[in-house]
This record gives C-alpha cells, sequence and structure tokens, in this order.
C-alpha cells in the first residue's frame, strides 16, 4: 500500500489484530483450483460421517441419477400421447 494515500479511516482492521502473525500466508494457492471450475459443497455432518470422499459422493449422486432418469423416462413414455412416443424413436 502507498503510504501517501494511506487513510486511517479505510483501515478495517481492529488494532487487537497482531499482524505479526498473519505471516507465512501463500498467495494465490487456490487459484488453479478456482479456474478448473472446482465446487466446493459441505456437507451436513451426519452425510459426511458416511461419505469419506469425493468419491464416494459423486458415486451415490451419479446412482441417484440413474434411477431417477430411468423412473422419469418411465413416466414421460407412459403419460406421452401414442403419437409422440413413435415420434422419438
Amino acid at each position: 500500500m502507498n503510504n501517501a494515500t494511506y487513510n486511517e479511516m479505510d483501515d478495517q482492521l481492529r488494532p487487537e489484530y497482531d499482524l505479526s502473525e498473519l505471516t507465512g500466508g501463500t498467495r494465490g494457492k487456490y487459484v488453479q483450483r478456482y479456474k478448473e471450475g472446482t465446487n466446493l459443497i459441505l456437507l451436513a455432518p451426519d452425510v459426511a460421517e458416511v461419505f469419506k470422499d469425493n468419491e464416494s459422493v459423486n458415486e451415490a449422486l451419479r446412482l441417484l441419477i440413474k434411477i431417477a432418469g430411468e423412473k422419469y423416462s418411465k413416466a414421460v413414455q407412459q403419460t406421452a400421447p401414442a403419437d409422440a412416443r413413435t415420434a422419438r424413436g
């Protein structure tokens, strides 16, 4: 920060913060993950007990998508008019 433009009113840190303890941080530590589009989702504690890693969560969700997709496609086929069913192939 340029000392010539420093304004005490712009300082939002509380005076009791010890800035000497704020060393050792790594700037841009997660920027690559952010660029890749990683989505972070917070699991409820009871769900996190069952799903210990991201792969187990992904596997369960893929299965749910497959089941829901099959049920959805069957429901659409049953409620669609006969001409619509044959038009889809």
